[in-house]
């Protein structure tokens, strides 16, 4: 399996004027986003939260470029709101593989990416991204030759999900395959 990064929370607006942020936690338990230690953003930058209450933490740059009285190294805590409101909608990722191994019939969204798509006439392309809104989960499937297709990821439109041979069996509904 290649090394991929799985989004495990995102911060949010400021919360006061000491530094302090609302973050969305994705973890099963959001108390623990904390503890898997050093997340990562979009460009590799790190960081590490303390809760400091029911979704506001305190947040601490582990590589603190671009702040000259400063080692580039030396972690920094996020101590106002101006430096507070430069990380919102920050998204935080770990890598994959730091992740314990899924129970039986379970699987990480991210897993899902790169598998080929089945449908009932055959080969319908390639899983190339999962995208979550809030509302649910959908799939998007590039096809050779055509646009890509968004896929509902539920049990009636995705039936079945085969890791060990890297498919997925999509029976998408009639109004998205008209296009």
């Amino acid at each position: 399996m290649t090394e991929r990064r799985v989004l495990l929370g995102v911060i949010g607006r400021p919360h006061g004027v000491r530094g302090l942020v609302h973050v969305q936690s994705y973890t099963a338990d959001p108390a623990a986003l904390a503890a898997y230690g050093p997340l990562t953003d979009e460009a590799g930058r790190r960081y590490t939260l303390s809760w400091r209450g029911a979704g506001i933490a305190e947040i601490t740059e582990l590589d603190a470029e671009g702040h000259p009285e400063r080692d580039a190294g030396e972690p920094r805590r996020v101590a106002d709101r101006t430096a507070a409101q430069r990380l919102t909608n920050r998204r935080l990722y770990i890598d994959r593989a730091a992740l314990p191994p899924p129970a039986a019939d379970e699987f990480y969204l991210a897993d899902l990416i790169g598998l080929e798509a089945l449908g009932p006439g055959g080969a319908l392309g390639e899983v190339v991204a999962v995208h979550e809104y809030g509302a649910g989960t959908s799939l998007e499937i590039a096809r050779p030759g055509a646009p890509p297709l968004l896929v509902p990821f539920t049990r009636a439109a995705v039936p079945e999900v085969d890791l060990d041979h890297r498919r997925v069996l999509v029976c998408p509904p009639a109004e998205t395959m008209a296009r």
